[in-house]
């Protein structure tokens, strides 16, 4: 899928967008057992986004989740590039539509520069998805994962 043209990774958001994308994942978690991570690297390896997203997905342990409820938003900036995978728990829930549909929302964010948003907007979107398959519990929930944007190479 194509993206956007950015030439720095760690720069590409600034302090403020990122405290907001965190947020908005922290936000979402609050409401599910599921767990979002952020991925942002220059360049994808593989020529498909999802497979390097995959690979992400596992390198992180993103998979040993108690409900394989994990989706990690994946964004390589100079390839242009970005896919949005989720653990097998809510893939099964969702099905590729609406991975796909996210996708060609975060896009028509991006395509209007408006980079943070859209994936704020994403991860709450996700959130709900999760939320409504996999309720919090405050009994038994912690946040499983990492709630801050990782920047690859």
């Amino acid at each position: 899928m194509r993206l956007f043209s950015i030439l720095r990774s760690n720069s590409f958001f600034s302090a403020s967008e990122q405290q907001k994308i965190v947020a908005a994942i922290g936000h979402a978690e609050k409401q599910t057992s599921g767990e979002i991570r952020v991925y942002v690297e220059s360049r994808c390896r593989y020529v498909n986004p999802l497979d390097r997203a995959a690979e992400v997905f596992m390198s992180l342990k993103m998979e040993d989740t108690k409900a394989r409820n994990a989706v990690l938003v994946y964004i390589a900036l100079k390839d242009r590039q970005l896919a949005v995978y989720g653990d097998k728990g809510i893939h099964e829930k969702v099905g590729n539509s609406f991975w796909n549909e996210k996708v060609r929302e975060m896009l028509s964010h991006f395509n209007r520069k408006n980079y943070a948003q859209g994936l704020v907007s994403i991860i709450l979107q996700v959130g709900e998805a999760l939320r409504l398959h996999f309720p919090y519990d405050g009994a038994t929930d912690i946040n499983e994962l990492p709630d801050d944007i990782v920047f690859g190479r």
